[in-house]
Formats: structure tokens, sequence, C-alpha cells
């Protein structure tokens, strides 16, 4: 299937908070949900591994759609130099909010645009301090569900915001898509925003 127009966006992620955000933007796109494989082989940095995993989707839906604007991300909590991914389940989410708990952890997202044989890609790294939590805190949210979809069991635009203390860097970023970076990443490849 080949799309024809000038400007065609296409966002490569089912998550609905980055489509929520580029929603914002005012900028026309579609939502096409990849379904790759996430591992990452080898010693790979996390820098590394979030732009390597955006690189991967925004590049198979690249193939179907040569003449659109290919935009992927994928973003990592990363505490201690170690990547905390999202919780397998409820008790996973409470051990992972308790390692987070009084401690500033790094959140990157990486970002791969693709328009042709044109490539960019990037991360951005924003430091998220918590607060120092109670295990009843942590339990209570746990119960809401919300952190089961999360890289490092938190989404600081719903519930999670609680927890922080201070931030340092890009909150769109934390919520999966640094848009301000994007854009001008988009116009440097040659979309016009």
């Amino acid at each position: 299937m080949q799309v024809h127009l000038k400007q065609h966006l296409i966002l490569a992620s089912g998550s609905p908070r980055r489509k929520e955000l580029l929603e914002g933007l005012q900028i026309p796109f579609n939502v096409i949900i990849t379904d790759v494989d996430e591992t990452i082989e080898g010693e790979v940095s996390p820098e590394e591994a979030v732009q390597q995993l955006a690189r991967r989707k925004a590049m198979h839906i690249a193939e179907s759609f040569p003449d659109s604007f290919i935009v992927a991300a994928d973003t990592a909590v990363v505490l201690n130099g170690q990547i905390l991914g999202k919780p397998r389940d409820e008790s996973d989410a409470i051990r992972t909010l308790g390692q987070l708990s009084g401690k500033t952890h790094r959140v990157l997202t990486g970002v791969s645009i693709f328009r042709g044989k044109k490539e960019k890609s990037f991360f951005t790294s924003t430091d998220v301090t918590f607060w120092n939590l109670s295990g009843e805190e942590i339990q209570a949210y746990a119960e809401t569900g919300e952190p089961l979809d999360k890289a490092g069991s938190y989404g600081i635009q719903g519930l999670g915001k609680a927890f922080v203390k201070e931030i340092s860097g890009d909150y769109f970023s934390v919520v999966g898509l640094p848009v301000s970076r994007l854009i001008r990443e988009l116009r440097e490849i040659g979309f016009s925003c």
C-alpha cells in the first residue's frame, strides 16, 4: 500500500499518550501500530537501546510507506544504569516503585524518523526525582492498574504525578514523545511544520 501525499506523517506507535501529544501539535497524521521484536542483543547502553527500538519500529513501517514521514519512539526508565521495563504484574510494579522511592532516575526516550532513504534518530534524557513513598501509597497506586502498561511502573501524566518531587528536562519526553525536539528534527528531514 503506497501513500502519495506530499506531507503524510505516520506515528508508528499504539501508545495513546504519544498519539495525544502529537494531536496537540495540530499536524495531521495516521497511526500504524508496529509489532516488532523488542529484544536487545548484546551489551548496549540504555541510550542506544531506546534508539535501536525506535529505529526498528520506524523501519518496519517505512518499508511499506517510503513516501511518508514515519515517527517511532521508545521510552525507558533507567535506575543505576539498568532499564526498568514495564511490570509483569502488580507485585512487580510494587517492587519497581519501591526501588524508585526517594531516588532520582532517568527517563530516556529514543525517537527515529524515516522518509525514504533519509533517517534521523536521537534520544532525550530527563531526570525525575520521587518523594519517599510509603508502602501504603505504592500499594494503593498499584491497585489502580495504571502502572501495568508503563515503563518504570508509573505514568507521570496520570496518578503517578503525585510521586514526583522534581523533574529536570523535557516533561513530554517522560510522557513518551519529546514533541518540541521532534518538530525541529522533522523540519531538518524535510517536513514542513
